[in-house]
Parts: C-alpha cells; structure tokens; sequence
C-alpha cells in the first residue's frame, strides 16, 4: 500500500487571465484608480484619456496621477501580485482582495511611477502583459528606483481594452465615476464624510481637463405641495423632490451589522434636470445615455459606492422604483473578485438587510411625503380630464353642427364617423323596417370590431337556419382583418376600394370587388367575387344603398334644423 500527500496547487497565469478578464465593464480601470487613490490619503487626482499613434498604429493611452502617500517597495509588489493586498487589515481601506489593479493588465503596456516619503521613487514597467498571459507566461515587471522628494502615484496604461474606445467619453466618465465609484460617495449626506477630493478629469472627446468635486448629487427638495401645483398645475408630479435619510440602523437579528440610507423620491423633470445622460423624447443624450428604468432605484453599497440594483425590494405595484434615487450601504456586504455583485454575501444576512429596507419603504409608503406626490398626482389627474373633457365638449358641439343628417319618416339619421356609427345607423334602419336588409341580426360582439351573427330575414326557427357572419367596417379597405369564411355580408359607410380591385383577407385569401349596377332593384350592387366560384360576400355600402334603394341623402344641418 502507498500513502501519499496531495498538495493543491494554482495555475498563476491562468488565474492572472481569469481576473483581468472578470473586470466585464472597462470603466471599472477608474473605479479601481479612484480607490487606490483614497486608501493612499489623497485628495487630488487627474485622469486624462487620449489616443497616440505609434509607427502609424493608433493606441489607447490613460493617465492616471494621485498626490497621494505613494508606494513602497513593499506595497508595489502588492500591486502587481494576485490577492496580495497589504489593506486586508485595515477597516477603513476600500482594497482588500488584491485583484483590482489586475485590470491594467487588460493593456499592451503599463508602466506605475510612485514615491513614499520613506522610500525611493520607483519606476515600474510591465510589457506586453495580456499577450504574455495567454503564451503561458508570468509578465516580468522592471523596476527602477531613484532619489525624489514628490510624493505620489503616476499609472500609465498603454492600448487598454484592447485600444477600443468608444466608453472612454467625457461624459460616461463623469457619469461613472460619480455613481459608481468612491469619488461619488453620499457619505455626506449623512455626516460621516467631509473629505474634499477633486479630480482633473479629461475624456477622448474633449479638448480640456474638467475639475470636478467629489459627492454623489442630490437635487434640493421642491417646494410645498401646494406652490409646487400652482406653479406647475399637471407637471407638478415631475417636481417633486423629497429626501429621507436613515442612519445607524442595526439588523434584527444580527444587531452587530448596520445600515445607512437614503432614498430620495424625484419626479422626472427634477432628473432630467441634473443628469444629462438620461435618454427623453426630444432630447439628444450623449453616447452611453440610459433610461431611467436602467439606472434608478435602489442600490446596495460597500464603501458607500453602489454595487447591485434590488428593486425588488422596493415595489409592490411593479414601478414604483423609478420614483427612488436611493442607497443602501452595508460594510458587511461580501463582494465577487470585480466588485459587481454582492452575492458572496450569506443570505441570512442580505435576507436581514431586506427585512430592514421593506419596513423603510413602508414607512415612506404610509408617509406624508408619499401622500404627497399621490395628491399631487391626483390632482394633475383631475386637472387633465377636466381639461379634456372641455375639450372633448367643444369639438363634439363643433362636431354636431357640421354632421350630416338625413331624415327617415320623422326619424333624424346621423351621418356616421366611426365603425360603432355604422353599426348605430344599421340598428336604427332595422328598428324603424325590419325589412331593410335580408337578414336578421341575432347577436354581435365588439370583442375584435363589430361582429354580428345573423340569418335570413324569413321565418326558418334558428335551430334549422344557416347562420352568418355579417362584418361592420367604416370603409372597406384592401385589408380585411377577418376571414373570409362564414362571413356572409359586409356593411360599411364608404369603400376605399374600385371595381375589380383585391381585399386580402387575415388568411392571406384574396377576392376582388365588383361593381354592378342593377336595373331590376334600382341600386348599385357591390360584391366579394372568389374566382374559385364559390358564395359571392355582399357588400351595403351604405352611402350609395341609402341614397339609391332609399333616397335617403345625408346632407349637413341647417340653420334652422332642430335634431
């Protein structure tokens, strides 16, 4: 018998490959930058994207720089390692896996220049490193040192993302690096952070550096309800602005754990206010524009920077999130290897958290403040349909004082405008002479237009009659939405339709109309024809049958007319 020790081990280049391949999103480069920056106590940053041409070829080229500590021999070599983060320890730094800076390696060149004011400045360059990874090969990085009193940290990154661009736009960047990173932190706004940091900020398409000042943006709230309706009367809803902010509230049943908040209810004219990347009729947003169903409500956080959407939580009609710009962050939330999910966090404890945002947004549900959007809402309703409605009125007065009108013994026939008019008329014709049309209506249904089941106009019991389909139509057009088949009669107000052109029916099947004129009943005859020879559909046309079988003409109303 043999006895002996396995010992497991890692394939490094593989898991190099795996990790700089898990970053999916390439902006993630600024997010990880921007961490770094603050763990090494800086409060300064640029970042600049341009492109360079080498030898004719066009690269990608990013710049990075921080005033921040720099770093030592040491934790530069943490910084090309994998999972060798020197932060793990440390509750306040934001790194703690080690695999972050490993999306630079997503590059053709990457070179890190860096002082600690214990230590030298060091000049790190690491070539070809994706290329390298997929031959197999760990990448080599050469490290020079010099005297240098200038703290700080300088990345340059050379053919990042394989040198596409087209993410790299001054405005996503802006728009990343304030949702989605430390940069953009509402530590704020509940106290806890008064850190000034501001980052010089350059995208491929702009010809300048932008300063911009850290701090998620929030719109100030709106003004009374009230005001707010008189000055926007049916837009107020979209100005509705209202924040709430919890703090320090402990899970039930893990009363160690905490969570802050802050949901931020806003009308969708406060967002497009502030945030030029949503998408809105009439408005060309820039490239990598959103909706606001894709970006807003709620957002689980670590380190105060949004992770993962769970709306969810906050729905119980199915839309209410988009109402919510809000924020949840818990520094026991476990994170994947990019920083994009939260799912490595034990489910009793998100199940916690979730308990605790539902009784939140009960809370704001059962509140004022959603009572007072709902008022508002209310009101904006009822303001619409009594404006409609005034509306409707004056073109329905409009309307009767220029319809057509013909009369039938002391009845008053109304010229109709619609499908529903022609089945009206058909039914007041039929009760005034049952003998107008040979058949006899039996039941209809306005599930799909108007149709009616019918029989001849004898006296055959229903139970032994042929029944029929007869088809209500304002104006017949060359497509029928119906079958041909069972359909017996056709009765429409007007055809759009000529002499021995096609109608096609919802099976594909065609026929052609015939025109005829007959001298025996003094009308002219129109007809569905099937070459095939089989039942001919009759057509009532109902502006030529009335005028010539019955010498009903519509004519408009007079001055002088009284129905």
């Amino acid at each position: 018998m043999e006895r002996f020790i396995i010992t497991p081990t890692v394939d490094p280049t593989q898991e190099f490959i795996e990790i700089a391949n898990d970053f999916s999103n390439p902006l993630d480069l600024i997010r990880e930058a921007i961490s770094n920056a603050y763990d090494a106590n800086a409060n300064s940053m640029e970042i600049e994207f341009t492109t360079i041409n080498i030898f004719g070829e066009r690269f990608l080229k990013v710049i990075i720089k921080d005033n921040g500590e720099g770093m030592t021999r040491q934790e530069l070599q943490s910084f090309f390692d994998l999972g060798n983060s020197t932060k793990r320890e440390e509750e306040s730094k934001i790194g703690e896996k080690g695999h972050g800076t490993k999306v630079y390696f997503n590059s053709r060149n990457l070179k890190v220049t860096t002082k600690h004011e214990t230590d030298k400045k060091y000049i790190a360059e690491l070539e070809e490193p994706f290329r390298k990874l997929h031959q197999r090969m760990l990448p080599e990085v050469k490290v020079e040192s010099f005297p240098e009193n200038h703290k700080g940290t300088t990345i340059e990154i050379l053919g990042y993302n394989n040198n596409r661009s087209e993410r790299f736009t001054h405005e996503q960047l802006k728009d990343y690096i304030y949702w989605f990173t430390k940069f953009g932190t509402w530590e704020n706004q509940i106290g806890n952070n008064n850190k000034t940091f501001m980052i010089n900020l350059k995208g491929l398409n702009s010809n300048s550096f932008e300063l911009l000042e850290s701090g998620h943006f929030f719109p100030e709230e709106s003004i009374p309800i009230n005001d707010l309706f008189d000055q926007y009367l049916t837009k107020a809803p979209d100005y509705y602005s209202k924040r709430i902010i919890k703090k320090d509230i402990h899970l039930a049943e893990f009363p160690d754990i905490k969570i802050d908040a802050i949901f931020q209810i806003e009308g969708s004219r406060v967002k497009y206010s502030y945030n030029q990347m949503l998408r809105r009729s009439g408005y060309q947003a820039p490239n990598g524009s959103y909706t606001v169903q894709e970006r807003y409500g709620l957002w689980l956080c670590k380190d105060f920077i949004p992770i993962q959407r769970k709306n969810t939580w906050i729905s119980y009609k199915g839309s209410e999130y988009t109402r919510f710009h809000a924020f949840v962050n818990s520094q026991h939330l476990r994170l994947t290897a990019n920083r994009g999910s939260i799912d490595n966090t034990p489910s009793e404890i998100l199940s916690s958290i979730e308990k605790e945002v539902r009784k939140i947004f009960d809370d704001i549900i059962e509140s004022d403040d959603w009572r007072s959007i709902s008022w508002l809402e209310d009101q904006a309703l009822a303001h619409n349909t009594i404006n409609k409605e005034k509306k409707d009125y004056e073109w329905r007065i409009r309307k009767v004082k220029q319809t057509n009108i013909a009369k039938f013994g002391n009845i008053t026939l109304i010229e109709p405008q619609r499908e529903q008019g022609v089945y009206a008329l058909v039914i007041q014709l039929l009760t005034i002479n049952p003998n107008i049309f040979p058949f006899k209506i039996l039941d209809f249904d306005t599930h799909s237009g108007i149709d009616v089941i019918a029989k001849g106009a004898d006296n055959t019991p229903i139970q032994q009659a042929k029944l029929f389909y007869v088809e209500f139509k304002y104006a017949l057009e060359e497509n029928f939405n119906h079958s041909f088949e069972n359909t017996l009669s056709v009765i429409c107000w007007d055809t759009k339709i000529k002499h021995d052109e096609e109608v096609t029916d919802i099976a594909g099947k065609k026929r052609k109309l015939k025109v005829i004129f007959s001298d025996s009943e003094n009308y002219t005859k129109y007809f569905l024809d099937d070459p095939s020879g089989s039942f001919k559909i009759e057509v009532y046309v109902l502006k030529d049958y009335l005028k010539e079988k019955h010498q009903l003409d519509f004519r408009p109303r007079n001055s002088k007319s009284v129905d």
